[in-house]
């Protein structure tokens, strides 16, 4: 079975020539469904290019890469938008919830770009907040709000399609210890039902407690270890 990302020598080369900076130089990587893995970097090391490779937000400048099975660069505009809506479900670190907006009304967003019907937005997004424990919350605004809940209903937002690729930036990076603990417990619980996770960090301790921990530095792999393979040594 093929893997579900395959990246194959990818390059992202800004300003090319004799003042070029690679944020990517020669990665490749694979991973299966299923997986929790964790992209570690410092600020620069190239981690949040290469996150936005896998979700399709931007191109390299060379390389390949295969979203299970296809070759991203065959798809038009168009399929990748549809990709990034139905298959991949992004958090990032500053949450990105719409002031103006109820927590409901905020998980809700997505599936109306979707077109689907009132009733089922509303069964989704309701799922999606009792899974990070908010439902008694959905009426609030995210300035009514900790940090910690509205990074809660950031995942809510994420997971109420049910997308087979969650890809987490920095999700623990502006909480607490105690909020950032709830956050990885929900995004364990999803690796645990079968949804790839790929979390992109700068912390040794948040990276430790996923099963594959991939190291970029100057953009370029320098580590890729599976602990529970380590374990079994």
């Amino acid at each position: 079975m093929a893997h579900l990302i395959d990246v194959r020598d990818m390059y992202k080369i800004y300003n090319p020539g004799e003042n070029e900076v690679r944020a990517l130089d020669g990665v490749s990587l694979t991973i299966d469904r299923g997986e929790l893995v964790a992209i570690i970097g410092q600020s620069g090391s190239g981690k949040s290019t290469l996150m936005n490779m896998l979700g399709l937000l931007d191109e390299p400048t060379s390389g390949t890469y295969f979203l299970d099975g296809k070759d991203t660069k065959d798809l038009t505009d168009d399929e990748m938008s549809e990709i990034r809506n139905k298959q991949i479900g992004f958090i990032f670190q500053g949450f990105n919830l719409i002031s103006s907006l109820t927590a409901q009304e905020n998980v809700e967003l997505p599936l109306v770009y979707r077109g689907m019907r009132a009733d089922e937005r509303h069964k989704l997004s309701q799922e999606a907040l009792e899974r990070v424990g908010l439902e008694n919350r959905k009426k609030h605004l995210p300035t009514e709000l900790s940090g910690g809940q509205q990074q809660r209903v950031a995942i809510a937002r994420a997971v109420a399609a049910r997308p087979p690729i969650i890809l987490a930036d920095e999700p623990t990076g502006n909480l607490d210890s105690r909020s950032g603990v709830e956050v990885m417990r929900v995004l364990h619980e999803l690796s645990e039902e079968g949804r790839t996770v790929i979390l992109i960090t700068h912390d040794n301790d948040i990276a430790e407690t996923a099963r594959r921990i991939v190291r970029i530095h100057d953009g370029k792999i320098v580590e890729d270890r599976n602990k529970v393979e380590l374990n079994e040594m």
